[in-house]
């Protein structure tokens, strides 16, 4: 593909002069052979542009979809792209309009700490890896610049007031009071046995009845667990840690539950596999109070409104702008 690109390339301009262009030029040269997504202004933005912006999400769609529903998703995610791109392209019009200067030593400073940090302070070898992508320093360069740039931006723009009013925040808590509900929840622990050297399901239920009946007698359930527990949580004593109705099968969840904590199951035989239920603790449903709730909720009212701030910011570039999407 690159080679075809070249060559295409040669066809445009001659022979004598392709290694004459500026990086400025070339890329014009390219953008002949590639198509527009949309024009900003008086900025274009390729198809390969928006290709690039979200190849990692093509290739994810194309592995997990395909016919109407992967059409349909990477329609999506093309429009998505070019959204994004069209945005960017008015903030970065709108720095410059105004007139705004970025400090170069930021972007030095972020050049310094990716070579630092990512290459072990090798410059040559951050240059090879920005080469591999088909890129230049320079062009590393000017993009981590627009990020911050866009960045900055659009921090400078959603300013919004920290403070949210209280009315507001109950009203969100009542609205999503399932949000703030905790499950009912049983800290447990299980000896499984499945080998056919433990014998018939009858004789491993005997032998479970007999770990239950020491267990009532003073004997610690987790060291009973390492012995004979055939299952990866052996090792801790058959934990499973606190679990939710729902994390276990419906015939095991049944009897976890309705234990009471420090009590032992009868055996349980399911297909070629049989079960020894130890409830360590457990937990009521809880309903998390307002106060207990209300910072998470002031995060998330704050997060909305700042995002409805820079779509209302975007929304007013965009009434002023010349945009055309293909």
């Amino acid at each position: 593909m690159l080679r075809l690109r070249r060559h295409l390339l040669l066809l445009l301009v001659s022979t004598a002069s392709i290694w004459s262009l500026t990086t400025g030029q070339l890329a014009r040269a390219e953008e002949m052979l590639d198509g527009l997504a949309a024009v900003v202004n008086n900025h274009p933005i390729t198809i390969s542009q928006v290709w690039e912006l979200v190849g990692a999400k093509r290739r994810a769609a194309r592995e997990q979809l395909k016919g109407k529903e992967l059409e349909e998703k990477l329609i999506q995610l093309q429009s998505e792209a070019v959204n994004e791109l069209i945005d960017r392209k008015l903030i970065l019009d709108y720095f410059k309009e105004k007139g705004f200067q970025l400090p170069s030593y930021m972007i030095d400073d972020r050049i310094a700490t990716v070579i630092r940090e990512e290459h072990q302070g090798d410059r040559s070898a951050f240059a090879r890896k920005l080469s591999s992508f088909g890129y230049t320093i320079e062009r590393f360069r000017k993009e981590e610049m627009d990020k911050v740039i866009v960045a900055a931006m659009r921090n400078q723009a959603v300013k919004t007031n920290p403070i949210i009013e209280v009315d507001r925040l109950k009203k969100f808590y009542q609205e999503h009071i399932k949000d703030f509900s905790l499950p009912e929840k049983v800290h447990l622990r299980m000896i499984i046995l499945r080998s056919s050297e433990r014998g018939t399901a009858e004789q491993r239920e005997q032998f479970l009845s007999e770990i239950a009946t020491k267990v009532s007698e003073g004997a610690l359930f987790s060291d009973l667990a390492k012995l004979y527990s055939e299952d990866d949580t052996s090792e801790k004593g058959g934990d499973w840690g606190w679990i939710e109705s729902d994390t276990l099968s419906e015939a095991i969840s049944k009897v976890a539950f309705s234990l009471k904590a420090g009590k032992t199951s009868k055996p349980i035989n399911i297909g070629g596999t049989s079960y020894l239920l130890y409830c360590e603790e457990r937990q009521a449903k809880t309903v998390q109070t307002f106060e207990e709730s209300r910072d998470v909720i002031e995060k998330v009212l704050q997060g909305r409104d700042r995002e409805d701030a820079y779509k209302a910011w975007i929304e007013k570039l965009r009434k002023k702008a010349y945009i055309k999407v293909f």
